[in-house]
């Protein structure tokens, strides 16, 4: 079957393999029968992946690991930090991370994150919201970030915006909780750079959707990183990163 799809992985024997495919949003019952028609399971190591969602827009949360904002001598924020990456930066797991000119960045630094996918449209979500109810699944970014343009410009896009600046993937699950706390780890060229846990957060899942969403529409497929650990450092050409967390795989990019 030609062209890019949505697939469902299970466990068989052992392996994880896709299985069916599937409509973008499982509601759509009528459409995901019909991909089933010709479609034959493919071990998940033999399919080509793409970035495991299209979003509309990308909402990121800056400085929400205490380490982390630390780290870079910024104060503690006192509300969610939030800010865009544009559409254009995402790429597949596997693709590379393009480096700009050396005369435009000096220092561009890998940021492994914990990104929320959102299920339906939401606006101004209370306590009284469940906002799990929201969240169609969870997947992996690397917000790539040209350091010294975010300091310089005093506002982000540019240092959060090239293309390739926002890897993603490898797949979209709904069965790890970050409430309960999952491990996030950064590797660069096979060594350990970041480890954090999402109950490390210093706003938690419910405090930044419901932040967001007091001032914008979510709506479905839309991505929401959620910050990153501490440990950033630069990244150069050669380099190869990789992003682990437990439930999810490894996102793995080559720095070209």
């Amino acid at each position: 079957m030609h062209g890019s799809h949505y697939g469902q992985i299970d466990s068989v024997d052992g392996h994880d393999v896709i299985t069916q495919l599937l409509a973008p949003w499982p509601e759509d019952a009528a459409a995901t029968w019909k991909l089933q028609e010709k479609f034959k399971p493919v071990p998940l190591a033999e399919a080509h992946l793409m970035s495991p969602c299209a979003p509309g827009k990308i909402v990121c949360v800056g400085r929400n690991y205490k380490d982390h904002a630390s780290e870079l001598g910024n104060e503690i924020p006192k509300e969610p930090l939030v800010f865009f990456k544009p559409v254009s930066s995402v790429i597949a797991p596997g693709a590379a991370i393009q480096m700009p000119s050396a005369m435009l960045t000096q220092r561009v630094d890998y940021e492994g994150e914990l990104a929320v996918v959102i299920f339906r449209h939401c606006r101004n979500l209370t306590e009284a919201d469940d906002v799990r109810s929201y969240i169609r699944g969870y997947t992996i970014v690397n917000d790539v970030t040209a350091r010294d343009l975010q300091k310089t410009d005093g506002q982000w896009t540019r240092a959060k915006g090239f293309d390739t600046f926002c890897p993603c993937g490898p797949i979209v699950s709904d069965e790890i909780d970050p409430w309960a706390g999952v491990e996030v780890v950064t590797r660069l060229n096979g060594v350990e750079k970041q480890r954090g846990n999402t109950r490390q957060f210093i706003f938690d899942l419910g405090v930044v959707l419901r932040y967001i969403t007091q001032f914008m529409t979510l709506e479905p497929g839309d991505l929401i990183p959620t910050g990153t650990p501490s440990g950033v450092s630069p990244m150069k050409k050669g380099d190869v990163v990789e992003v682990e967390i437990e439930g999810l795989g490894v996102l793995r990019n080559p720095v070209a």
